[in-house]
């Protein structure tokens, strides 16, 4: 199947053939023929597997359709709601470059800068809205977005809007909408929360699911080095040297950590910069901006932030910090390896990760290969560890510890107790005899 096959309006066509699309992915060639024919849509895939068109593409389609038939000013159409700036300012960029040629005007809103030229904006007019939860709610609240006139509602990446905390915003930003509309609901996981919130926002709808942790991890050579905690940096920066000019995407589990990579490489006379939540949006857009032009070499970001990183020459991705949470691998290496590239996923795991490495391997179903020496291998780290992080309790002792100096303590002392008491009468019986 190509993109002609499925009946779309000529000026999207062109668009699509300037930006190199032929043939669609699986999503995309599952999505598009629901959603041309106007039912609401279930989509559980990760991004990286070409979900924006999947959604963008259709929309496109129906709204210039409608053009003819609408008055001359301007109202928001369509709705599409996502976690993250970077997210939200990629989805923006790929509207615009499939819809060139229709004559619609997209824009995106949100948080973390002044609001007045959003505002501006949203008063001139704009076709497709994209914004972030809190931003839309408080425009909402002002009274500067109406969706008397919306037909579509994209809810995109809705399990990392839970992780994130925007559960209570999405609700209420469902409730203001209309109830005649389309509405495609995205996530790369489908735990209970995400399932009850769909059934609230979809009608009638299909579903299309993709497994992009088996595809992902076929596209992705992948591999792990075993390193303790001090000589990760070492180990980091030993590579980057062999590698100087590849485009590289580093990992880092906390805000904090990021911003210690990044000075450890400065000491190191090598470039980075890093990106998460307690960056202003001006420095994340200036860093993402650089690495995207390949002015940045290296760029270093927590799991949220690099959501919006949409790179096709990132040739590798490095996993500082193996993730806790097996699906979040599976998201970070799909930053290479995009729709139909290959790429190169290292992961550095220390003795305290291994538990992580053997449910990421669970998942994906394949062991990550193990990578040949180095110069800072750890040959405790290579050893399974006899406790798991998730059987440690909150105050990091593990359950056995808590048996052994708990109930279980009580219990030791008291048979110890009670053969004293056996062994003092059996003494004094024998005294008596």
């Amino acid at each position: 199947m190509t993109f002609k096959d499925l009946g779309l309006a000529e000026p999207i066509l062109k668009a699509l053939q300037e930006e190199g699309y032929i043939k669609p992915t699986p999503i995309q060639e599952k999505a598009i023929p629901i959603l041309l024919n106007r039912k609401d849509l279930l989509g559980v895939a990760q991004t990286g597997t070409g979900k924006t068109a999947a959604f963008g593409i259709p929309i496109l389609h129906h709204l210039y359709e409608q053009i003819s038939l609408r008055d001359t000013r301007r109202k928001v159409r369509a709705l599409v709601v996502t976690p993250t700036r970077e997210l939200a300012i990629q989805i923006g960029e790929s509207f615009t470059a499939y819809g060139k040629y229709t004559g619609l005007i997209n824009t995106v809103i949100f948080g973390g800068v002044k609001q007045q030229k959003q505002v501006r904006e949203l008063k001139r007019g704009v076709d497709i809205l994209i914004a972030t939860p809190g931003r839309l709610l408080d425009l909402m609240s002002q009274g500067f977005i109406s969706f008397r006139d919306l037909d579509f509602v994209v809810l995109d990446e809705a399990d990392q809007m839970l992780d994130m905390g925007f559960i209570h915003d999405i609700k209420k930003i469902i409730a203001k909408l209309p109830p005649k509309r389309q509405s495609l609901f995205f996530s790369a996981t489908m735990p209970k929360t995400i399932v009850e919130l769909s059934r609230k926002m979809l009608g009638d709808f299909e579903r299309v699911t993709i497994k992009p942790e088996q595809a992902t991890a076929e596209k992705v050579e992948q591999g792990v080095y075993f390193v303790s905690k001090p000589n990760k940096p070492k180990l980091l920066i030993h590579l980057l040297q062999q590698k100087p000019n590849d485009s590289v995407l580093v990992f880092s589990r906390t805000k904090h950590g990021a911003n210690k990579i990044v000075k450890k490489l400065a000491q190191a006379a090598i470039r980075s910069a890093a990106i998460h939540g307690n960056k202003s949006q001006a420095a994340r857009q200036k860093a993402l901006s650089a690495f995207k032009e390949g002015k940045l070499k290296v760029l270093i970001a927590t799991d949220i932030a690099a959501r919006g990183i949409d790179v096709d020459s990132l040739s590798l991705v490095i996993n500082y910090d193996l993730p806790n949470v097996s699906e979040t691998y599976v998201h970070r290496i799909g930053r290479t390896g995009r729709a139909n590239a290959s790429g190169i996923a290292i992961s550095f795991c220390m003795a305290e990760e291994r538990p992580y490495l053997r449910d990421i391997e669970k998942l994906i179903k394949q062991q990550v290969p193990r990578l040949g020496e180095h110069p800072y291998m750890d040959e405790a780290a290579e050893r399974e560890p006899s406790i798991r992080p998730s059987q440690k309790s909150r105050n990091g002792q593990s359950r056995n510890h808590k048996k052994r100096s708990g109930s279980g303590g009580n219990r030791n002392r008291n048979r110890q107790r009670n053969r004293n008491r056996n062994r003092n009468n059996n003494d004094s019986s024998t005294r008596n005899k």
